[in-house]
């Protein structure tokens, strides 16, 4: 969905919780996976697999210039001879470690086998993030979600595109890494001795 599109759908919904809960929901997706940490993995159902929400997030990480933001996409089913962004299997979901990141995007109510996994990868140390239709278990086993229960009117693709499009945002700040005093000290040394700034 280009910027246009995307533009419209937010004025449509003016007046609703979901644009401001797709970009709280974006905010702490590019502050779990700043620069120094271990990458986004992506992962779905087994009957729904996020592939467009990872289309649009390596395109938003390409005109933002947030590399970090390009996600893995995690697989149920992993055929033979499928290109490497597309192989990768559930076993990733495995080696999860703290500072890495995983998107779980679950329109119905995800399998068991899942939930253990995202619950062991969360054990592990990885951010666990959520975007549901409405799965309690789900939701509890995340840092953070953002659910679109069926009564909300509204379907998880779009809200998809909500969170993608303003992911990629230069209006969301990035994490920075914490500045140790003697920068905090020098900048406000430079601020003090510059010179006054010109009239305009």
């Amino acid at each position: 969905m280009d910027a246009v599109r995307v533009a419209l759908l937010r004025e449509v919904l003016a007046g609703t919780e979901w644009p401001g809960a797709a970009r709280r929901f974006a905010r702490g997706l590019r502050s779990s996976v700043a620069p120094a940490g271990g990458g986004l993995l992506l992962v779905g159902t087994e009957q729904y697999e996020p592939w467009h929400l990872a289309a649009h997030l390596v395109d938003e990480a390409a005109w933002s210039g947030q590399p970090e933001l390009a996600p893995t996409l995690v697989r149920h089913r992993v055929r033979p001879g499928e290109p490497p962004h597309l192989s990768v299997g559930l076993g990733r979901l495995e080696a999860a470690r703290r500072g890495e990141t995983l998107l779980v995007v679950a329109p119905e109510t995800p399998g068991g086998g899942l939930l253990e996994r995202v619950h062991r990868a969360r054990r592990a140390g990885a951010t666990v993030l959520s975007l549901d239709g409405g799965d309690a278990e789900l939701a509890a086993l995340a840092h953070d979600a953002l659910s679109v229960p069926p009564a909300a009117g509204l379907d998880l693709d779009t809200v998809q595109h909500l969170v993608s499009a303003a992911a990629g945002e230069n209006s969301l700040p990035a994490q920075r890494a914490p500045r140790r005093f003697r920068d905090r000290l020098s900048r406000l040394a430079d601020q003090l001795t510059a010179p006054p700034p010109s009239r305009w």
